[in-house]
């Protein structure tokens, strides 16, 4: 059993050593691992030289970006019988691997699998779980249900969906569930799997609106419809920008959130919008 597994990084030196030792620790797995450096202007490059022998393939310089870069990586990897990528600023826990690939060989039929995973800050404290819950489509139209480093991809799958979409920068792994999961099922595993880092200079934290701008394309491409509790969510959000940063926790304020939030539900879909994406979740 043999899995690639990319690692996309640009200037993120203070965690490659973490991440890096997460995936090539990983036992009772065939582990080929690509580290894709943007072109670091750290010390990126001399930790990934003091690795070198133990990985399958590297390179640094720019780029086209994240999406770009890990279908590169797992194109350099070669044949495999599982896929996936691991964020720089991420990390697995041990044996996270070989569960998730235990679950694609004794479920043949899953595209992918994906387990849970907490949610660590800068220094590595853990600060909250990710909220997982087991796949539909209908939850992944209200939420991001998927923690990325805690999930696997079967290689032909990936094969089959083409990878990543190289466009998108912040959604690239939310369009790949929704692409996935139109060819199969995929599986839910109720195991702690990784890490997800959370901290100032993450891109989903920097680029909250191109992230909700990327989000409203993904589902307006694969369901015609975005859900209203995507429009609360951004409407929340710019409440947030306005005014320091506060919530929206008083009647007023939500009120206002929602009224905005129903503009933009409006705007985005039109009826025949609204009514095609009762048909398909509803």
């Amino acid at each position: 059993m043999t899995v690639a597994v990319v690692v996309p990084s640009l200037d993120q030196g203070r965690f490659l050593p973490e991440a890096l030792g997460s995936l090539l620790g990983q036992e009772s797995v065939d582990v080929k691992v690509a580290v894709m450096d943007g072109g670091s202007r750290d010390d990126s490059v001399e930790i990934i030289q003091r690795h070198e022998d133990r990985l399958s393939y590297w390179r640094s310089g720019p780029d086209a970006g994240q999406a770009a870069a890990i279908n590169e990586g797992i194109a350099r990897l070669g044949p495999a019988d599982h896929v996936g990528w691991l964020n720089a600023d991420d990390l697995l826990l041990p044996g996270g691997l070989e569960k998730m690939a235990a679950y694609l060989t004794a479920n043949p039929g899953c595209v992918a699998v994906f387990g849970e995973a907490d949610v660590v800050d800068e220094a590595g404290r853990v600060i909250g779980r990710f909220p997982t819950q087991p796949f539909s489509r209908r939850a992944l139209a209200r939420a991001s249900i998927i923690c990325q480093p805690a999930s696997l991809i079967r290689a032909s799958a990936w094969r089959a969906v083409g990878g990543l979409d190289a466009s998108l920068h912040l959604c690239l792994d939310y369009d790949l569930w929704w692409r996935l999961s139109a060819i199969g099922p995929i599986g839910f595993l109720p195991d702690l799997i990784a890490r997800s880092r959370d901290h100032e200079t993450t891109k989903t934290r920097s680029r909250h609106d191109l992230m909700y701008r990327e989000a409203f394309a993904v589902l307006t491409r694969h369901l015609r419809y975005v859900p209203w509790r995507w429009c609360l969510s951004e409407a929340a959000y710019r409440w947030r920008e306005g005014h320091g940063g506060r919530r929206a926790d008083s009647l007023v304020s939500q009120a206002v959130c929602a009224c905005r939030a129903a503009g933009r539900h409006a705007r985005v879909n039109g009826v025949s919008g609204i009514v095609s994406g009762l048909r398909e979740l509803w």
